[in-house]
C-alpha cells in the first residue's frame, strides 16, 4: 500500500525517538532513586499494601506477579539500560519486529511502575509518557519508512494535549480570560525555577502578552497540525518555542520536553536533510498491526474527545487501565498566594515554642528564603511536588504526610535522601511539626537589601508536634507521647 508510508519523515522519526528515549531514561532514573522511600516495602505508601487491596484488572503490571524492592530496582535500572540502548540507536540494527519489541520493553516496565506509584505517580506526564511510548512502538525502525497512520496518531495526541490545556483554562479561572493569570503564576507555580523570580517581575503588559500567546498556541494553532506542509511544521515549531519558554520559567518534570518531542515529529525535515535511500517495503503483518492499533486508538479516543467538548471537562484522566488514550490539562485555576508547608524538628524533650526547632530542607520546593530556586526538570522530585499540593489543602496529604513524618522521627535513611538538608545528622529528632507559611518573591529593592529571593510570613499550624514512635514493648505506657 503506497499510502501507508511517509518516506520523508525518516528524520522526524529519528529525532522523536531519540528524544523520547532520553525522557524514558530520566523517568526510570527518577523511579530508581526515589522508590524505596515513597513506595518501597518500608516506604511511605508501600506497594505490597496496595497490591493486597486492589484487583489485577484495576492496575495490571509486572508487580502483580511479584513484588520486592530488589525486583522494583531491577525493573527501574533495567529501564534505564534499555533507554540508553535506544538513545544509542540499537533499535536501528535490529529487524523490524526486534526494534518494535525493544521499544515495547520500556513501555511495559514504566506502565508497571505507574500502576503501583499511587499519589506519587498521579501526574499527567506519567500518562502522557505511556501514551506516547505506546505509539512509538509502532513507528518502525531501520530502513522501514514511518507509517502515516502512526504519525497522525502522534498529531492527534499533541492536539489533545494542547487543546485540552487551552480549554481547561478558558473554562476555569477567570484570570485566564482577563489575561492576568501570570501576574501570580510564576510565583505560585508548584516548583519555581532559577528564572522564575525574573519572570514574575516582568512588566504586567508582558504578562498579558504571555497569556494571549498561550491562548493562541493552545486553542488555535493545534488545528494547523492537520493542514498540509509547511503550515503543519510552522505550527509545531511555534509549539516548540512556547514549550521552551515554559522550560525557562519553571520546573514541570518532563511535560514540556515530551510535548516538544511530539511537536518535532510533526516537522518535515526534508528541506534540511534530504531524502534517505529508498526504504524497504513494509511487510504485510506490519501493515495489519498498524491498522489494528490505529483502529483501537480511535475507538478509545471517543471518551477523551467527548471530555474535550464537555462543560465538565476533567484534566489528566485515564479512561483505560493501560493509559492508552488519556485527557490532559493543567492550571485550570491559579493560586493568588503561595503557601508552603515547612517541616521542623527538635531534639528537646518538651515540644513547645521554647524548644530549638530546626528546619528540614527540600531539594526543589522553596524553603530557605536566601536560596535561589533551582532547575531540576526534566527530573521529577515527587515529594517536593506533593508538598505543594499539601499546602493547598491537607486533604492532599492525608494518606502520606503522617507516614512521612514518622520516618523523619525514625531517621529513615531512604527518606532523608530525598531531602536537601537534614538538621539532625547525628540522631533523629524527638519531635516533628509542620507549619504553613506565606511565601512571596521579594522585589528588586528587597533583594538588594537582604539578599533574600523570598519573604515569608507564618500563617497557621499544619501538624501539631508529634513524638518519636515508641518501641513495641513500651507502646501505650508513655503518657507523654504527642498526637
Amino acid at each position: 500500500m503506497e499510502w501507508f508510508s511517509a518516506d520523508g519523515y525518516w528524520l522526524s522519526r529519528l529525532i522523536f525517538q531519540r528524544t523520547l528515549a532520553v525522557i524514558y531514561l530520566v523517568a526510570f532514573l527518577s523511579a530508581a532513586l526515589q522508590f524505596r522511600a515513597l513506595i518501597g516495602e518500608r516506604g511511605i505508601l508501600p506497594v505490597p499494601e496496595l497490591l493486597r487491596r486492589t484487583p489485577w484488572k484495576v492496575a495490571p503490571g509486572l508487580f502483580r506477579l511479584h513484588y520486592s524492592d530488589r525486583f522494583f530496582s531491577a525493573v527501574a535500572w533495567g529501564g534505564c539500560a534499555v533507554s540508553v540502548a535506544l538513545i544509542a540507536g540499537l533499535d536501528g540494527f535490529l529487524p523490524l519486529w526486534g526494534g518494535m519489541l525493544l521499544w515495547a520493553l520500556p513501555w511495559v516496565l514504566y506502565l508497571s511502575i505507574v500502576q503501583v506509584g499511587q499519589v506519587w505517580y498521579g501526574f499527567g506526564w506519567e500518562s502522557l509518557l505511556l501514551e506516547t511510548g505506546f505509539l512509538a512502538v509502532f513507528l518502525g525502525t531501520g530502513n522501514t519508512a514511518p507509517p502515516v497512520l502512526v504519525l497522525w496518531l502522534l498529531r492527534w495526541l499533541l492536539f489533545r494535549l494542547e487543546f485540552g490545556a487551552g480549554l481547561i483554562k478558558m473554562r476555569g479561572d477567570a484570570c485566564w480570560r482577563k489575561l492576568t493569570c501570570l501576574d501570580f503564576h510564576h510565583e505560585t507555580q508548584p516548583m519555581p525555577g532559577p528564572l522564575s523570580w525574573f519572570f514574575h517581575h516582568l512588566p504586567r503588559p508582558v504578562h498579558r502578552v504571555e497569556v494571549a500567546a498561550n491562548h493562541v498556541t493552545q486553542l488555535l494553532v493545534p488545528f494547523l497540525l492537520f493542514t498540509p506542509q509547511p503550515v503543519a511544521s510552522a505550527a509545531a515549531a511555534l509549539m516548540v518555542l512556547t514549550q521552551l519558554w515554559l522550560v525557562l520559567s519553571g520546573n514541570f518534570a518532563w511535560l514540556n520536553w515530551l510535548t516538544i518531542a511530539l511537536a518535532l515529529s510533526v516537522i518535515d525535515w526534508t528541506p534540511f536533510a534530504g531524502r534517505p535511500p529508498a526504504p524497504a517495503a513494509p511487510p504485510l503483518w506490519y501493515e495489519v498491526v498498524v491498522i489494528a492499533v490505529t483502529t483501537l486508538v480511535l475507538v478509545l479516543s471517543y471518551r477523551p474527545a467527548r471530555n474535550l467538548l464537555s462543560r465538565r471537562q476533567v484534566m489528566n484522566r485515564s479512561f483505560d487501565p493501560l493509559h492508552l488514550v488519556n485527557t490532559y490539562g493543567a492550571f485550570g485555576s491559579i493560586s493568588r498566594m503561595r503557601l508552603e508547608v515547612v517541616v521542623e524538628g527538635t531534639a528537646d524533650p518538651v515540644a513547645d515554642e521554647g524548644a530549638e526547632w530546626r528546619e528540614y530542607g527540600f531539594r526543589g520546593k522553596p524553603g530557605d528564603v536566601r536560596r535561589l530556586p533551582r532547575l531540576f526538570a526534566p527530573y521529577h522530585l515527587r515529594l517536593d511536588w506533593m508538598m505543594w499540593f499539601a499546602a493547598l489543602s491537607p486533604a492532599y496529604a492525608r494518606s502520606w504526610f503522617g507516614p512521612f513524618t514518622e520516618r523523619l522521627l525514625l531517621g529513615d535513611r531512604d527518606t532523608l535522601r530525598l531531602l536537601a538538608h537534614n538538621p539532625f545528622p547525628d540522631a533523629p529528632p524527638a519531635h516533628v511539626r509542620a507549619r504553613v507559611f506565606h511565601y512571596r518573591f521579594t522585589d528588586p529593592r528587597e533583594l538588594r537589601a537582604t539578599g533574600a529571593w523570598w519573604d515569608r510570613t507564618y500563617v497557621r499550624e499544619f501538624m501539631r508536634p508529634v513524638s518519636r514512635p515508641l518501641p513495641p514493648e513500651r507502646e501505650g505506657r508513655d503518657t507523654g507521647r504527642g498526637t
